[in-house]
């Protein structure tokens, strides 16, 4: 199943609140990305309904296997490419921000390369 670039920052954003705060519920992904709740909600259903996400009873967002799988890869994706930008001399705030752009469009054999060189940028 191809996965859009919007569900991917989502699952990410998920991924990060519950790894910085410990939970994660819509109304925190709409303060986090800026969105309005209206619109969390539907993509917070067609997550659910495409098995990427489960609600508990108390409003809880917890990724499922797959859609952790997703999240993992979008935050090791950002992450390095972030690093790689900084250590190229790009200001962190900067670096950040394009690396959330770059992270969905580039392909896995360009990110492995990038990813081959971090060592490289560490020695410098």
């Amino acid at each position: 199943m191809v996965i859009h670039e919007a569900a991917e920052n989502y699952l990410e954003t998920i991924y990060m609140l519950r790894k910085r705060n410990g939970s994660c519920r819509s109304v925190d992904v709409a303060a986090e990305l800026g969105y309005s709740k209206p619109t969390i909600s539907v993509m917070m259903k067609n997550l659910r309904e495409n098995g990427y996400i489960r609600i508990d009873d108390g409003g809880e967002l917890i990724l499922t296997e797959t859609g952790m799988g997703i999240a993992l890869r979008m935050y090791e994706r950002h992450e390095i490419i972030a690093e790689v930008l900084m250590k190229m001399g790009v200001s962190e705030d900067t670096a950040y921000k394009d690396a959330c752009k770059i992270e969905h469009d580039i392909s896995d054999e360009t990110f492995d390369a990038i990813k081959r060189q971090l060592p490289r940028f560490s020695e410098e």
